[in-house]
């Protein structure tokens, strides 16, 4: 499990459901910024496309190099886009737990630390 009391720089992307409407964004606090999607505090696309699974995530060392990252994914192709998804997130689980605020490992992760 990710430390997700730690501030860090992160890229993410939320779906609407598998293989639904995706967002990717970037954030210094990926645990607030997750509880602010569930809430539906940003208006916008997420809200109005009820995109809130965090399906997919990554740790950076410096905000530049998250938002660089994130400015890359954006111009990806939608199909690369869902293989890096699966990659890590076969299932599309939401990596993000309501209850603790949690972010969590993706099923890819897990298994691997099982290994």
């Amino acid at each position: 499990m990710w430390d997700w009391r730690a501030k860090e720089p992160a890229v993410y992307i939320l779906a609407s459901k598998p293989n639904g409407v995706l967002y990717i964004g970037v954030t210094s606090d990926l645990a607030d910024r997750m509880a602010n999607h569930k809430q539906k505090l940003f208006d916008g696309f997420t809200k109005r496309y009820a995109v809130d699974l965090l399906v997919y995530y990554e740790m950076h060392e410096t905000m530049d190099a998250a938002i660089l990252r994130e400015t890359r994914l954006k111009k990806w192709k939608r199909a690369w886009k869902v293989r890096l998804i699966e990659q890590m997130n076969p299932e599309w689980l939401d990596l993000f737990d309501d209850s603790t605020g949690e972010i969590l490992d993706g099923p890819a992760d897990r298994a691997r630390l099982r290994e």
